[in-house]
């Protein structure tokens, strides 16, 4: 708590000096305990100036998650408080979200890590989290929501992520239904929601997102180089995105837009908000059902008040769907 308290006041100073006796009285300690606790910090990745009869001021910090940092940015943000666990490395941030509600954790509960070594995607596929510069992070819910309100929280939060991404880091990012943030048509996040129900409620909800934050193009498996891209690029012209801060806009986006969902679901302007940042309005699309029904192909015509996806076949007839997987179909000859 003393190192989060300590990160917190550099950060409301905004980049300017803050004294050792005000971060001695802030903390109840000694200025040489705080000395001590700045050379910790130090050693853990962070930069600080000293200013002879200023202060300290911070002027770097770490390029990898640091658990303390994040905490102290997800309190500046003001986003809802949660249990916030951020490991080195675990097996998949789902899962070990999942472990801690089982355990009684108080929800929300968020674990974010620059590695996960079994994580995974939709339908059971593996999720590549072993990358440097990236974000794995989860989130899990006990929500007050009936069973058929779940589909839609994917959306919600896909879209408040990528309007927030967007508006920090100056990224033209677009979301492609259901659940994938896009540059240029490649992938720089993707998010995976899984739910526990009853017959009657959702016993829990967990939210999961990857994102590519500021990795190298090489460090991704030859197979993927040409379909992910990063934040880094997306932003191009700005300062690189700090791994930190990346993570922090996520957690604020999907814990705001969680705690909406759930007082109001999707809202009256969803359908407009979507409109503005899709990336299949107006292309030929080839949807294929995950129970192995027919697929439909036509032209994507945005998202219904629900959500769904609006295709348009060859015959004129609208298609609303709301499950499955969707992709570019090339154009009719």
């Amino acid at each position: 708590m003393d190192t989060r308290r300590i990160l917190e006041t550099f950060l409301a100073a905004g980049g300017a000096a803050v004294s050792g006796d005000k971060l001695a009285r802030s903390l109840g300690v000694s200025r040489v305990a705080v000395w001590g606790r700045l050379e910790r910090l130090r050693a853990e990745g962070f930069v600080f100036e000293a200013a002879p009869r200023v202060g300290y001021r911070l002027v770097a910090t770490p390029p990898v998650l640091h658990g303390d940092l994040l905490a102290a940015l997800l309190a500046e943000a003001g986003t809802p408080p949660a249990t916030l666990r951020c490991p080195a490395s675990v097996d998949s941030t789902n899962d070990a979200v999942e472990r801690l509600l089982t355990a009684g954790e108080p929800a929300p509960v968020v674990v974010a890590t620059g590695e996960q070594t079994a994580g995974r995607g939709r339908h059971g596929r593996p999720w590549l989290g072993t990358v440097a510069g990236n974000v794995c992070i989860s989130f899990g819910f006990r929500p007050a929501l009936p069973p058929e309100r779940m589909r839609a929280v994917t959306l919600a939060v896909g879209l408040r992520l990528c309007e927030r991404l967007r508006g920090r880091f100056g990224a033209p990012l677009q979301i492609k239904w259901p659940n994938d943030l896009q540059w240029r048509g490649r992938k720089v996040a993707g998010i995976l929601t899984e739910a526990r129900v009853d017959a009657d409620r959702i016993r829990d909800v967990v939210v999961g997102v990857g994102l590519n934050v500021r990795s190298r193009c090489a460090d991704f498996p030859s197979e993927l180089r040409d379909t992910v891209a990063t934040l880094a690029e997306a932003a191009a012209g700005s300062a690189p995105p700090d791994v930190n801060l990346a993570a922090a806009e996520c957690a604020a986006a999907v814990l705001t837009a969680f705690a909406d969902y759930e007082r109001e679901g999707l809202g009256a302007d969803f359908g407009e908000r979507w409109a503005r940042l899709d990336a299949l309005a107006g292309r030929r699309v080839a949807s294929r059902s995950i129970t192995g029904g027919v697929g439909v192909s036509g032209i994507a015509e945005g998202v219904d008040a629900d959500g769904a996806l609006r295709v348009r076949d060859a015959a004129g007839a609208v298609h609303a769907l709301d499950s499955g997987e969707v992709t570019l179909a090339p154009p009719v000859a």
